[in-house]
């Protein structure tokens, strides 16, 4: 089985998580943090989950699943704790042509979570195909050391300085590529953006753009 790594926009598309234990509760947060629109089905929820719909933050129909919940959905969570279930859900969802997740058997898994490490808008996703999430996430550990939440405004700030750089050379890609690469790999930069001093690492940004090419 192959798996195709990417990141999926789910700003207001409609998800399903088939489960209301700890594990459902934990993939409705992670959903929650990328501005799904959450449907839970199942008869009992966990206290967060319950609190949440009662928030209105997801839709909790108190019931046992049905293949019609798979309707319109973007992505399927089956993480219900009953095998014969979950792999019910992950056939209904093979057959309508909807990507689903299945707690604990990633060979009924058309997509799977990675472990992420998350700097702001940085995400690291590390993936073992589903063999070993334990090892997922001990480098997901390892990395956490090395790479900071001072790399969150590091990427808001290069984010920033991309438009101003296609307004620049808007038909030159290549020298636009050559000085983000310059700007990226630049440690007085990330040091300067890292301490909060924006204005200096602007000045520093003007002088890296008079450079000339290498």
């Amino acid at each position: 089985m192959g798996f195709y790594s990417m990141v999926v926009e789910l700003t207001d598309r409609p998800c399903l998580v088939v489960g209301g234990g700890h594990v459902g509760e934990r993939k409705v947060l992670h959903l929650l943090e990328a501005g799904a629109r959450i449907t839970l089905v199942s008869p009992e929820a966990t206290r967060t989950l319950a609190d949440l719909a009662l928030a209105r933050q997801l839709v909790w129909w108190r019931r046992l699943y049905q293949p019609g919940d798979l309707q319109g959905m973007t992505l399927v969570f089956a993480v219900t704790g009953d095998a014969t279930l979950n792999a019910r859900v992950a056939a209904d969802c093979q057959k309508a042509g909807v990507l689903v997740n299945v707690a604990d058997d990633p060979e009924k898994c058309s997509f799977i979570v990675p472990a992420v490490l998350r700097r702001g808008d940085l995400q690291i996703a590390i993936s073992t195909a589903g063999k070993s999430p334990a090892l997922a996430r001990q480098l997901r550990r390892q990395l956490e050391a090395e790479i900071g939440p001072e790399f969150g405004p590091w990427v808001d700030f290069l984010g920033e300085v991309r438009p101003f750089l296609k307004e620049a050379w808007p038909h030159d890609q290549k020298r636009r590529e050559e000085l983000l690469r310059r700007l990226a790999g630049d440690e007085i930069l990330f040091r300067l953006v890292a301490r909060g001093k924006e204005d200096l690492a602007k000045e520093r940004v003007k002088q890296c753009l008079s450079l000339p090419p290498v």
